[in-house]
């Protein structure tokens, strides 16, 4: 154990030594001496894990190892950083790592940001730059940024509208395995500094990314920020990792009167010519790009949504939900049909807001679905169902009947026997008295029955089979107290049930139609929420060859 003294926000950094002498050495991993030396940096409260700096660039260009000096210990330090074991815990942390380091176990490809340095310095109050299109092999190009929100900017490669704000998006030679630095001056000595790699003294990079930064920040106004963004190259391979920069108003400004006074044309520029403390602010970048990012629903059942286009018909407490839960799964094309409105006592469980009370439902719901997912296409069809039944059948990929009516069930038992139906159907409801049942019938495309004649058969069955009395009332008249009359009056009776309830109910009917996009089958799926009397249960009642 070395010195001990205490940063500027309170961490306590403490020198230690470690004889690594015991620690097997692989050829492509890191080379370490017989007595490695950090700082280990320990935060004034518990709940923040330790880091752990070294004071040489030995390490540098290695996975998980951040602008040259510290190294990335916790991946996650949420759940990776036990406070009960206190620092002990962290050595020990540190010990795998040396080991797992020169044992060249490290995966570059799996590092994030750290096999390109890593930027340290997230700038509080900038906002969050979206990026969804490829970005094209070329040093430098132009791009453009339109706002959306206060803390969200899109970029993308043609002007969007009178809105957009130019901005070089530059591709480094090389990896900057030392970050990107504060300060401008700092980023250019980075992109042509020794430790780079390829950057050569002969050809420097650094001018050509001044170059293209007063470029445009002459053409975006007075008095607004500069942004840039760093396509850097990683050493795994593959696409490069984004970083986003914001060069501040006051300072943009002093890079615009830069260019006034420079005689010519602004490639004479160099690096000697920029004020040394002009700032960087590092923003967050959102990279959605197909290249580099896996949905988090990738092997889960509701996958299988993704760029199907669906109809669903009936938003209220089931399919409001549904409509949801098939939008945040990656559905290309969803049509609702439901002529009701929204009323504020809908709000306890359907899926809208105060300010859509007053709307028809399908609208509304078609409004928040959008918000969701910039891909999706949402549209609405007027009256009870959709005109073009027929042609639905042919092209949908799936229909939902959400709408727990007779008549509409048995009209799409007929659709069901269209020639060629390309469309599974499924026809989703939950029971009267608790909300927390629920009932799923799907018909396959190339089954002659449709939901509602499924359903049927599905009932006699279960009405006969005391060990499923669970689910009678499924397909039993309501009895006297069962169905709620929300207000005084002539008001429709309706289902007792929670938003919890039915988003549950919905979820879990959604995911089980998700499987049958998969492996196309017919049948019913029957399910009892944990809360459910003598729940948890599910029961699948397959159709009968």
């Amino acid at each position: 154990m070395g010195a001990s003294d205490r940063t500027g926000n309170g961490a306590l950094a403490v020198t230690i030594e470690i004889d690594t002498t015991e620690i097997a050495s692989e050829e492509g991993g890191i080379r370490l001496e017989p007595r490695e030396r950090f700082v280990l940096h320990i935060p004034s409260s518990p709940l923040l894990s330790p880091q752990v700096d070294v004071a040489h660039t030995r390490f540098i260009g290695s996975p998980h190892v951040l602008q040259g000096h510290r190294l990335c210990l916790y991946l996650d330090p949420a759940r990776e950083w036990n406070p009960a074991g206190g620092i002990s815990s962290c050595l020990n942390r540190l010990w795998n790592w040396l080991s797992d380091a020169a044992g060249n176990r490290f995966d570059a490809s799996t590092a994030l940001y750290h096999a390109v340095g890593g930027v340290l310095h997230q700038s509080a109050g900038t906002p969050t730059i979206v990026v969804r299109e490829p970005v094209p092999k070329k040093r430098v190009q132009a791009g453009y940024l339109t706002p959306r929100t206060p803390q969200r900017l899109d970029l993308a490669f043609t002007p969007q509208d009178q809105q957009t704000a130019r901005l070089p998006v530059i591709t480094t030679p090389a990896p900057l395995p030392m970050g990107a630095g504060t300060t401008l001056l700092q980023l250019l000595q980075q992109i042509d500094g020794p430790l780079v790699g390829s950057a050569s003294a002969d050809s420097p990079f650094a001018p050509a990314v001044l170059t293209s930064l007063v470029t445009s920040v002459v053409r975006n106004a007075e008095d607004t920020p500069q942004y840039f963004l760093l396509a850097v190259p990683h050493p795994a391979g593959g696409p490069p990792h984004l970083l986003a920069g914001r060069i501040p108003a006051s300072a943009a400004n002093e890079l615009r009167a830069l260019a006034r006074r420079q005689p010519g044309s602004l490639s004479s520029l160099t690096p000697s010519a920029v004020n040394p403390t002009l700032p960087i602010e590092w923003c967050r970048v959102s990279d959605e790009r197909h290249a580099v990012t896996t949905r988090r629903d990738e092997s889960r059942p509701v996958n299988n949504y993704q760029g199907k286009g669906i109809h669903i018909w009936g938003c209220g407490g089931i399919g409001s939900w549904t409509a949801e839960f098939i939008a945040r799964a990656g559905a290309a094309h969803i049509t609702l049909c439901d002529p009701s409105v929204v009323t504020g006592g809908l709000l306890v469980r359907q899926n809208y807001l105060e300010p859509d009370i007053g709307a028809a439902k399908a609208a509304a719901l078609a409004d928040r679905l959008r918000s969701i997912n910039d891909s999706l296409t949402v549209d609405v069809a007027d009256g009870m169902l959709p005109e073009d039944t027929e042609q639905i059948m042919a092209e949908a990929d799936v229909v939902i009947d959400a709408t727990v009516s007779r008549a509409i069930g048995q009209f799409l038992d007929i659709l069901a026997q269209t020639p060629h139906r390309k469309a599974t159907l499924a026809q989703f409801a939950t029971d009267t008295r608790t909300g927390t049942l629920g009932i799923l019938t799907v018909s396959a495309p190339r089954t002659t029955q449709g939901p509602y004649t499924l359903d049927a058969l599905a009932g006699a069955s279960v009405l006969d089979d005391p060990h499923l009395e669970l689910y009678h009332p499924l397909w039993q008249d309501a009895e006297r107290g069962d169905e709620l009359v929300p207000t005084r009056g002539c008001s429709v009776p309706t289902f007792h049930g929670s938003s919890a309830d039915l988003a549950a109910v919905a979820a879990t009917l959604t995911t089980f139609l998700g499987m049958h996009l998969a492996a196309p089958t017919s049948g019913t799926h029957l399910v009892a929420l944990p809360h459910a009397h003598s729940g948890p249960h599910h029961h699948f009642v397959p159709q009968e060859p």
